[in-house]
């Protein structure tokens, strides 16, 4: 996926409300995860990320900060976050518990 055309959030976009369920990619460019949750808002907040499973059953959270993430939207306003780890790096991440 191109990711040069899409436009990044900003700071204040960095919410529970705009983030949850967006698809999250690794540096291979393949879908590693989905967003959970958001806590907090902004650069300085934390997001849980299901990663694993199928079709969200067995899925591991991992909780990474937001400043990991570059999230954006494509062509048709879709939001997801592009990372640097790659899905078995978060799959070795302590298991987030709320």
């Amino acid at each position: 996926m191109d990711h040069s055309n899409h436009i990044r959030l900003t700071e204040d976009e960095l919410t529970q409300a705009n983030l949850k369920g967006a698809s999250v990619y690794g540096v291979d460019d393949h879908k590693i995860g989905k967003v959970d949750h958001v806590h907090g808002v902004g650069n300085a907040s934390n997001i849980v990320i299901d990663v694993g499973g199928f079709l969200g059953i067995g899925a591991k959270p991992v909780l990474v900060p937001a400043a990991n993430l570059d999230f954006m939207r494509d062509e048709s306003g879709t939001i997801h976050a592009v990372t640097s780890w790659t899905k078995d790096e978060l799959e070795a991440m302590p298991e987030h518990r709320d």
